[in-house]
């Protein structure tokens, strides 16, 4: 194999590649990128056994052939050429080296067979449709934050993507939770989704994912099976395992009684919390709000670090209520509005509270209080 290529492009490719590979593993050829060069095109392909992500580049292959090298290392490599930089590839097998050439830069990197490398099963598809980039971003962006990290919950490590009724008809739906906040948002059904499977996709993968969708006008192609999940553009193919579990009935945590209800500017509710929260222990990192009269009063009370309160002019015409949170959670979720004023709706200091954008229903968010 021989090919020389742009570093920009190389860079691109190896960095997806890089981050889908396991740091620790006990099998060498998972800690390597296959790099296959055929026509104009040359390929590279990584994965950690869950995860696969291939991308092309296009480039000039004067021999061509494929091999396997280190991602890691490759990528290091590439970050570290000047911009501009043509970079030549050349396979030499029976040294088992790679010669990574760019200017007056040389490098000789081991390889190990192609024929070692694991490639991911292909999979029959329950359905194939396409979504814009810009809505599959919100769609996981928004919801990511509340996906639990607790191993033992494994069922929850992941976003839940499914087909469900919304207010306005059927709805292409994301939620997650740990138990302690929970986030649901919808987005239009595309064209072909109506029969997806509902699957549990790991938070690794929707940390790759992220990368896919940076193109707003971008349509990605979308395929779902009950054990596997696969998102395209014409570069880069993610493919992924489902987590295999059961998504609990999340619609039984939303309440839908509460009416006490508190319009706030979401920036400045945010700012409030963190300066409060400045001085709350680092374990419980509890906030306490007090609500009454257009007022909302901020608190922390730390023994052992002080106390700190700030007022709030807001939009609450109920009756007194005194109710604590874990900062973390509000602030957290209070990131999540894209418009100005966020919307609380609480039933007592007991209950699980809900936060929307104005009188959007799209995303949701409920978070549980807790003693203060």
């Amino acid at each position: 194999m021989k090919i020389s290529i742009e570093r920009a492009a190389l860079l691109k490719a190896v960095s997806q590649a890089q981050s889908v590979v396991e740091r620790r593993n006990t099998i060498p050829i998972l800690a390597n990128v296959l790099i296959e060069a055929e026509d104009a095109q040359v390929s590279f392909r990584a994965t950690d056994l869950d995860v696969e992500v291939v991308d092309h580049a296009p480039a000039m292959v004067e021999r061509a052939g494929a091999t396997t090298v280190s991602a890691v290392l490759l990528h290091e490599i590439v970050r570290k050429l000047p911009d501009g930089a043509m970079v030549e590839l050349v396979d030499d097998s029976r040294s088992g080296r790679l010669q990574v050439t760019a200017g007056r830069s040389s490098f000789a990197l081991a390889t190990l067979p192609k024929e070692d490398f694991p490639v991911m099963a292909s999979s029959e598809y329950a359905a194939n449709f396409s979504a814009p980039a810009k809505a599959l971003r919100r769609l996981f962006d928004k919801s990511k934050f509340a996906i639990s990290t607790e191993e033992t919950r494994y069922y929850l490590n992941g976003v839940y993507l499914h087909v469900s009724e919304g207010e306005g008809g059927r709805v292409l739906r994301c939620v997650a939770t740990d138990g302690h906040r929970l986030a649901r948002v919808d987005a239009s059904l595309p064209s072909g989704a109506e029969a997806m499977p509902g699957v549990i996709v790991p938070r690794k993968t929707v940390g790759e994912l992220r990368k896919l969708l940076e193109d707003d006008d971008m349509q990605i192609a979308v395929s779902v099976s009950e054990t596997k999940i696969r998102f395209a553009t014409p570069d880069i193919t993610l493919t992924s395992k489902v987590i295999d579990g059961t998504f609990p009935d999340y619609t039984r945590v939303i309440p839908s009684g509460n009416t006490k209800r508190l319009e706030v500017d979401a920036g400045d509710f945010a700012k409030a919390v963190d300066r409060v929260a400045t001085v709350s222990s680092e374990r419980s990192r509890a906030v306490k709000l007090v609500l009454e009269d257009d007022k909302l009063v901020l608190s922390v009370n730390a023994p052992d670090a002080g106390a700190a309160e700030e007022a709030l002019i807001v939009a609450y015409a109920d009756e007194r209520l005194e109710i604590g949170f874990n900062a973390k959670y509000l602030l957290e979720i209070a990131s999540q509005v894209d418009r100005e004023n966020a919307v609380f709706l609480f039933n007592s200091s007991g209950d699980p509270t809900l936060m929307r954008e104005g009188n959007d229903t799209s995303a949701v968010y409920v978070v549980m209080p807790m003693r203060v």
